[in-house]
């Protein structure tokens, strides 16, 4: 009975707008109360126990400085002068400007880890210069919020440090070098549709005409970033810190850069800063440690077990309880963030990973890959949302195009499915 209260109270309160984590911290401390009986006040106790413990965790401290890297490098001018260094390489034509828009978010997320950022970092220079040559802006939206699902994929990833401090047997290092390969992936099977649909519909006519950046000038410009994504994976592989320690490293290299080398970053501009990254941060643990209340609630009502039953008896065997798995999270993708799907479910799946023997680093990075394709997939694609801001579209008009990219990511989900070695080899390779 209270069990049931548990999923409906969750459900109800989220379709009257109450905020996700709000709704997980509420609906979990008031089934804790009353399994508790006569005792509810003593068992409420573990209320602010299970607030702080789903805090106290080390890795959890990556989370603010990545986003805080994400916001300097946004304000530093790296990404404009990163497109500029693309464009010098792969010349100027029809179908060029959305794969140097697709190229340059793959390597800001060897920057930033987040999604929303790099969909901002980069539409904010790409969504104007695909305008120019002709692109239309629901094109142009559709290309960019694609194109920053894989930022929680190429290392640094906030979403796998999440994952990582839900599963322990599945380490910070391992997750990143697993996330490589698929992410790379991902990135060219969306240059595919892009470069086919510019070409199909006679996109950025205007192209041509535009000016070809000198390749030396825009390579002399654009080394400061390419270094950053080295400094910080190679740091790591090296020994020299562990990711938390690099996503510090990376906020005083993002400072240097953006305040001594390309002097975008005054003084006066680091309260701004620090405040939208604060807030943002906040945000994220505010609803980490609220679910951590809702996790001790569903295994002090004993929730978890009969969920896994049913599911493992259910008599689709392992092939069908994925793909049931991979049809919930695709669903559930669609109207929830990633760390919010990683909240709820992961305490759900993790005895079934256990009882099939799942690779807890390939599930992470299959997870991830399906919270990728949620965050451009209408209607409540958090990366298409910013995207489609920039661009002054409504997120429908973006269907035509976007359509084509999901059905592109949704190959290589496939590919990581049929082929784990795909998602496990760099990091055995590595020795994780």
């Amino acid at each position: 009975m209270i069990a049931t209260l548990l999923f409906m109270g969750f459900v109800v309160m989220m379709l009257a707008g109450v905020p996700l984590g709000a709704a997980m911290g509420l609906i979990g401390a008031a089934c804790i109360a009353l399994a508790n009986g006569d005792a509810q006040w003593f068992g409420l106790l573990a209320v602010p126990q299970n607030f702080y413990a789903g805090l106290g965790k080390y890795p959890l401290l990556a989370i603010p400085m990545f986003v805080l890297v994400g916001s300097i490098f946004d304000r530093s001018g790296v990404a404009a002068r990163i497109v500029n260094f693309a464009i010098a390489i792969v010349g100027r034509g029809p179908g060029m400007l959305p794969l140097v828009a697709i190229a340059v978010a793959m390597f800001m997320g060897g920057i930033s880890g987040s999604g929303p950022a790099t969909a901002a970092a980069v539409g904010g220079v790409m969504i104007a210069a695909m305008s120019r040559a002709g692109y239309p802006p629901a094109f142009s939206a559709s290309v960019v919020g694609a194109a920053a699902a894989t930022d929680i994929l190429i290392p640094p990833s906030i979403a796998f440090i999440v994952y990582s401090v839900l599963v322990p047997s599945a380490s910070v290092p391992a997750l990143f070098a697993a996330g490589m390969i698929p992410g790379v992936l991902v990135g060219l099977a969306l240059m595919v549709p892009t470069l086919w649909l510019a070409r199909r519909h006679g996109l950025g006519k205007l192209e041509a005409a535009l000016p070809r950046p000198p390749l030396l000038r825009s390579l002399r410009e654009a080394i400061w970033g390419l270094v950053a994504p080295v400094l910080i994976l190679g740091g790591m592989r090296a020994g020299w810190f562990t990711p938390t320690e690099a996503a510090v490293v990376a906020v005083f290299y993002g400072l240097f850069v953006g305040m001594v080398i390309h002097r975008t970053i005054k003084v006066r501009d680091l309260f701004v800063i620090l405040r939208e990254s604060g807030e943002l941060s906040a945000v994220i643990l505010i609803v980490v440690a609220l679910a951590g209340i809702f996790a001790y609630s569903l295994s002090t009502l004993g929730v978890i077990d009969p969920v896994t039953n049913a599911i493992v008896n259910s008599g689709l065997g392992e092939s069908g309880v994925l793909m049931l798995l991979v049809l919930l999270l695709v669903i559930v993708g669609m109207f929830l963030d990633g760390i919010s799907i990683f909240l709820i479910f992961v305490p759900l799946m993790w005895p079934i990973m256990q009882h099939y023997r799942w690779d807890p680093v390939w599930f992470g990075v299959l997870l991830t890959l399906l919270v990728a394709l949620g965050q451009f997939t209408p209607p409540m694609a958090v990366n298409l949302m910013v995207s489609c801001r920039i661009a002054k579209v409504g997120m429908d008009e973006t269907v035509p195009w976007v359509l084509w990219l999901v059905a592109s990511m949704a190959l290589v989900i496939l590919a990581v499915i049929v082929w784990p070695q795909l998602a496990l080899w760099l990091p055995t390779r590595l020795g994780y």
